[in-house]
């Protein structure tokens, strides 16, 4: 099995809060001001060489030329790690020594971008009663539209079908109902009878990165009631019970007895090779994971369904930079990469599509980039050319039952221009907890009260 999936395993799989645009044609070198270019900043897709983002692009240069326009996109991809790329476009935007006109921003950089005065405020209706009202949400800073839902993200529960029906579980397939204390309970069940291979329950993204910030908001939000830690206009609002009960429920979501050692060093690809490896039954990951598995588990051994308590909400989204001298053109392109038929490619492709037509509406059809194995007429055999279970309209299986509903409930990170600050200190104040002897969940509490007054103040 492992060795199935590590060929899956070499695509860039990045943290699904960073994973945006490649492919073969796309610049690495810093984008000159060239007449007629409209260039697209972004980093990685986790859909491969000549992903499905680039695809997008292609086809919107196809329509330029035949409407014999002088204009055409080219996308630039960014080096490195989430945090490097929102250094990267900082600087070039602030500095001016990139020429940018769109850029593909994850959602928890919007409010620094827009309150910094580097992207541009959107027509109104840019974004339209068709984009998931949660996701449209990421778009918005103070009142004003300043970017388009690219791809969305939500953190799922993926989980082994065969492993709980070896180990005697009558009915092994899990649903909306499932809660923290349910997969306690199956732990225990497969501790007293392990498949082979089996270590610990579950396995999550635990390293001290954004990672862990997101699987720390998603016990928070589900221990205090939708807490978001900031107010509207990004200054912090917590209090010392109220993160309290938050560490509380982290603890017990990461005890030893169930959480696999190995997730306190773990980011997106370590902790999903690690699950295809059989270490674990359980999984949080993002719905990229779910092409990624069904190319080496069929149906009958793999099931998701949605995280159990509240999961945090990924994506990107496109924005106009302040300094474009392209910067109508550049809305129009935004428009047709976020389009119905541009997100129901994404979704084909296995990203999160951020438009409810794209999961519900089968008139709304992906033809510029179609997906190959998402009908059968994809491949010259007439043959499926991927394992992703589809539903008779060719979207992923789960995409309505599962993804969309998951999108709907999904709870945003703390909303701040000083994002970056906050996830820092939440992360190194919550590695404590992970210490070979973890401080009281009080005593973590006013430290990270403490850390946090000083990262966002008031």
């Amino acid at each position: 099995m492992a060795r199935r999936l590590a060929v899956l395993l070499l695509l860039p799989l990045l943290a699904a809060t960073a994973c945006t645009g490649g492919g073969p044609r796309v610049s690495q070198t810093p984008a000159a001001d060239v007449p007629g270019d409209i260039v697209v900043a972004s980093g990685r897709d986790v859909t491969g060489k000549n992903g499905i983002r680039q695809q997008l692009i292609d086809a919107w240069n196809r329509q330029q030329e035949k409407e014999n326009s002088r204009y055409h996109a080219r996308l630039v991809e960014l080096p490195g790690s989430a945090d490097e790329q929102r250094s990267q476009l900082l600087g070039a935007l602030q500095s001016g020594s990139a020429k940018y006109d769109v850029v593909n921003l994850d959602v928890t950089w919007v409010p620094e971008f827009a309150e910094a005065g580097l992207i541009r405020p959107l027509a109104d209706k840019a974004v339209d009663g068709d984009v998931i009202a949660s996701v449209a949400s990421t778009a918005r800073w103070k009142g004003k539209e300043y970017a388009v839902p690219f791809n969305s993200d939500v953190g799922l529960l993926y989980y082994r079908r065969d492993y709980l029906h070896e180990a005697g579980v009558q009915r092994p397939d899990l649903g909306a109902g499932t809660t923290w204390q349910d997969l306690r309970s199956l732990g225990d069940t497969l501790d007293a009878h392990p498949p082979k291979g089996f270590e610990k329950a579950w396995t999550t993204q635990l390293a001290g990165y954004e990672g862990r910030t997101v699987n720390a908001i998603e016990a928070f939000a589900s221990a205090t009631k939708d807490s978001t830690l900031t107010d509207a206009s990004g200054h912090y609002t917590a209090g010392v019970q109220e993160l309290t009960d938050g560490i509380a429920e982290l603890r017990l979501r990461t005890e030893k007895p169930y959480t696999l050692d190995d997730a306190v060093d773990s980011d997106e690809a370590a902790s999903l090779s690690d699950f295809a490896d059989g270490r674990t039954a359980f999984l949080r990951h993002w719905p990229y994971a779910y092409r990624t598995l069904h190319q080496s588990f069929t149906p009958q051994q793999l099931g998701v369904a949605p995280l159990p308590g509240r999961a945090v909400l990924g994506g990107q989204n496109l924005a106009v930079t302040r300094d474009s001298q392209r910067a109508d053109k550049a809305a129009q392109l935004i428009a047709f990469l976020t389009s119905a038929e541009s997100e129901r490619c994404l979704l084909d492709a296995g990203f999160a599509a951020t438009r409810t037509s794209a999961y519900v509406d089968d008139h709304v059809k992906c033809t510029s980039a179609p997906t190959p194995g998402a009908t059968p007429s994809a491949s010259p055999t007439g043959e499926r050319t991927d394992h992703m279970p589809r539903d008779p309209a060719g979207r992923p299986l789960y995409a309505r039952r599962i993804l969309l509903p998951a999108l709907q409930k999904a709870v945003q990170r703390p909303r701040t221009p000083l994002y970056g600050a906050f996830t820092q200190t939440f992360t190194a104040e919550l590695g404590a907890l992970f210490a070979d002897d973890p401080p009281s969940d009080e005593t973590l509490a006013r430290r990270l009260d403490t850390a946090l007054r000083r990262a966002l103040p008031d």
